[in-house]
């Protein structure tokens, strides 16, 4: 029996027990396995997958949805990968016009890299921003920030879903709400009493990855960074929307070095929604 092309394999909806085989795939594009987000995302998400007929995956991707549970505002695809015996063969094509097809009008939003751009173009994304990619060992400031910070505590959550659904433009709780599990560290910046930002680090590989992080102002996500990184031995990663000129710069001056550009993509709106100048990263290019 010849092996089916991959065009005719179908194409199923992945589960948490998928996530081994998905960091596979992962690991066979040179990429790092990321178990540790495979399986948050899986969880929080919903994923899609192609089996091969030789064991493991052809392709698969991620799609984490925001706002009403039958009405969804926004869905953050990530994570599209194909197996590199099938690549350029139209799998990846087929896929994504699949996930297309399945979100109807729900908008969507995916960050791209270089290789990957042309085929969401040819699909019908737009280039609506772009992130800087960081990564490096953080110098820590002699000079005291001057905003407190401290870990959240399980008070803060209703605050935070808040401060979160009013920066981002949509409904998260189900993303938020497993933060404290997901990341190593969770914190939240104060001023009279009152939370003006929070960030998170979670382990991913060797490094510890600051995301999301939403603050009310530069300072406030300088602030947030350095606590964080005070309380890591590990290089920090982050994904810094290019309009935060500031910040970046003063990243780079700690020792973050830049790893290059992603593309922020959109599908059938012209932007993302809530307000970009308190957000300043997100939780991980695979999910917003």
């Amino acid at each position: 029996m010849p092996t089916p092309s991959p065009s005719a394999l179908p194409i199923r909806r992945l589960t948490l027990r998928d996530h081994t085989a998905c960091a596979d795939l992962s690991q066979d594009r040179g990429w790092p396995r990321e178990e540790h987000k495979w399986a948050f995302l899986l969880t929080a998400g919903t994923g899609y997958g192609i089996d091969d007929p030789d064991g493991g995956l052809v392709a698969a991707c991620v799609v984490t949805e925001y706002g009403p549970q039958d009405r969804p505002d926004l869905g953050a695809i990530g994570m599209v990968l194909v197996a590199e015996r099938h690549a350029r063969r139209g799998v990846g094509r087929r896929l994504m016009r699949h996930i297309v097809s399945t979100m109807g009008t729900t908008p969507l939003t995916l960050h791209a890299t270089p290789n990957g751009r042309p085929l969401y173009e040819e699909l019908g994304f737009k280039v609506t921003g772009r992130a800087e990619m960081l990564r490096g060992p953080f110098m820590s400031e002699e000079t005291d920030p001057g905003i407190a910070t401290r870990a959240a505590t399980a008070d803060d959550l209703t605050t935070l879903l808040r401060l979160d659904e009013e920066v981002f433009g949509a409904d998260r709780t189900h993303i938020i709400t497993r933060l404290p599990a997901f990341a190593d560290q969770l914190r939240v910046a104060k001023e009279n009493g009152r939370i003006i930002g929070y960030a998170a680090a979670w382990p991913n590989m060797d490094t510890h990855v600051v995301g999301p992080l939403i603050a009310r102002d530069t300072p406030t996500a300088k602030a947030l960074i350095t606590s964080l990184a005070a309380h890591t031995d590990r290089p920090l990663r982050t994904d810094i929307d290019v309009r935060h000129e500031e910040l970046l710069a003063w990243a780079k001056e700690r020792g973050l070095a830049s790893q290059g550009f992603n593309a922020v993509m959109t599908y059938g709106i012209a932007e993302l929604p809530g307000d970009w100048s308190r957000r300043f990263a997100p939780l991980t290019v695979a999910a917003g």
